[in-house]
């Protein structure tokens, strides 16, 4: 009976809402920004400073917290109810009606608001993001497969699966996790670092929906003799950001938060294995002239957090049989994401599995790993297979934290374009598989014989500009591309500023040398 009347009252409340809409509201300052910026320790853990540290990050008034006295006023306004905030954008996330929203412009410290543009409509494109395929029991051969195909294993027998990195699942709960079996280990070595709903805005983080649960099982799972996760010895921050009841703009705020929570945590890599496209108001819903990596607002905070310092992984999405929308969803498009497609055990592109371009012509996904019957482990501890790019994400997450423990002085950017450039397709990248299939195998093995790990050298790709973090010396004078062919693409004047700028070279791998040296460098232009 409880249940029953459960139901009525939200679909009562529907009702009542329906000319409710979501806003951020941004604020005009923080004005105590000065002490936190002279205090950062009473702001960002000592592992958060450490990590902007060793990648040269500076703590900027993004890192400064909201004022809370604003968002008391705000959740004070009649007809208003708060949702989320963001310190990155200094702004809170409020539902209400345009009436109530547009009279919180009266409040002195308030600089805009921005709708989740009430104006559009459009027509949605429904993907289950939850979507999944079980079979019980599952062969270990699969389990096998998937970490074989990405060379994982390789890196893991080297000794690095993920000891000392910090891995963030931002998702739709975790149920069971603190008792199941499958996570034996992960709570015997004290792996869970810790945890919060940003939708209930509590701790309650072992109930909710299943989904996140699973893909946690893809990482950090044991089964002895039977199942392991691709990074057994990360520890891991489990945050629900995702309301699997309903489908609104206030979950990409909810995430939003989540990332601010991971960057002041010092996490290493972030697993967002979600995506936002059509909200239960088709109003605020988003469209494919959004996914230019800069809209949406969980794509601009996934941009923030690949500046902090933090590698996001993302689903790219499980609508590649639409009609309506076969491309990447929010945050996939984010300049700053890392987004992972799905292929067959037999390494073919799943069906399902979100393609590419962006609306600016950017490559999506990245690259591509098994999502198609991925070995999990289900919340009562039983192996099953489990399929939708949510798997695929994890498979890569898990394997990107193995590849930074190996080297943990090289950039995000660093650690990314290695995997870019170990996939099967790294020459002849497209929109169905990104660059490919990676091989972390590969790429600790390149990485381990390049220059990418030497102190005395460290570069990186950013919006086609090769940027030098440290000084090739007063006598460097030129600057010289290749491809890998060995033929000379262009050359130029070394660059005192720090950067070359390769917007006329298509994308691709290729190697550069400074003054003609013998020494060569691999780089990733995309």
């Amino acid at each position: 009976m409880k249940k029953v009347v459960f139901f009525l009252i939200i679909g009562m409340a529907s009702i009542s809402n329906a000319q409710d809409f979501h806003a951020w509201i941004y604020f005009a300052d923080k004005p105590n920004a000065v002490a936190s910026l002279n205090n950062p320790q009473s702001i960002l853990t000592q592992r958060a400073l450490d990590r902007k540290s060793r990648h040269n990050i500076p703590i900027d008034d993004r890192d400064m917290p909201v004022n809370q006295a604003y968002v008391a006023q705000i959740k004070a306004q009649l007809g208003i109810s708060y949702k989320a905030q963001s310190k990155w954008f200094n702004c809170v996330h409020v539902v209400g009606t345009t009436t109530a929203i547009d009279a919180l412009a009266n409040l002195a410290f308030v600089s805009s608001i921005d709708y989740a543009d009430p104006t559009k409509s459009t027509s949605r494109s429904y993907e289950d993001k939850f979507a999944q395929t079980v079979t019980t029991p599952l062969a270990y051969g699969t389990a096998t497969n998937q970490i074989q195909m990405i060379g994982l294993d390789d890196l893991h027998n080297t000794g690095n699966a993920g000891d000392g990195m910090l891995i963030a699942v931002t998702d739709s709960g975790f149920p069971n996790v603190d008792v199941n079996t499958g996570f034996a280990q992960l709570r015997n070595n004290n792996g869970i670092a810790g945890g919060w709903d940003f939708v209930d805005r509590d701790a309650t983080i072992y109930e909710d929906h299943y989904h996140g649960a699973r893909v946690l099982s893809v990482m950090a799972g044991n089964e002895p003799g039977n199942f392991e996760g691709t990074a057994p010895d990360a520890r891991y921050h489990l945050f629900r950001t995702e309301e699997a009841l309903q489908e609104t703009p206030a979950e990409m705020s909810y995430w939003v938060q989540a990332a601010e929570r991971a960057d002041s945590l010092g996490v290493d890599v972030i697993n967002v294995s979600l995506g936002y496209l059509g909200f239960d108001n088709t109003a605020e819903s988003l469209d494919y002239q959004d996914m230019n990596g800069t809209t949406a607002f969980i794509s601009r905070g996934t941009n923030v957090a690949f500046e902090k310092g933090i590698i996001v992984v993302t689903s790219a999405g499980n609508s590649g049989n639409s009609n309506l929308h076969p491309y990447n969803s929010a945050p996939a498009d984010a300049l700053g994401a890392f987004s992972i497609g799905s292929v067959t055990a037999a390494e073919v592109k799943s069906s399902f599995s979100s393609t590419g371009p962006t609306v600016d012509g950017r490559i999506r996904p990245d690259i591509a790993a098994q999502g198609s019957a991925t070995a999990t482990i289900d919340e009562s501890g039983i192996l099953v297979a489990t399929s939708g790019t949510s798997f695929s994400a994890p498979l890569i997450s898990g394997s990107v934290a193995c590849l930074m423990q190996a080297f943990p002085n090289l950039t995000p950017q660093q650690i990314v374009d290695a995997v870019r450039a170990s996939a099967n397709q790294a020459m002849t990248p497209d929109n169905l598989l990104g660059y490919g299939i990676p091989d972390f195998g590969a790429a600790q093995q390149t990485l381990s014989t390049t220059s990418l790990n030497d102190q005395d050298f460290i570069y990186y790709v950013q919006d086609k500009q090769l940027i030098f973090n440290t000084a090739l010396g007063e006598n460097a004078t030129s600057f010289q591309l290749y491809n890998l062919q060995g033929q000379l693409v262009f050359e130029k004047a070394y660059s005192r500023e720090g950067f070359i700028d390769l917007n006329q070279v298509t994308t691709g791998l290729y190697l550069f040398r400074i003054d003609h040296s013998e020494k060569s460098y691999k780089v990733v232009i995309r």
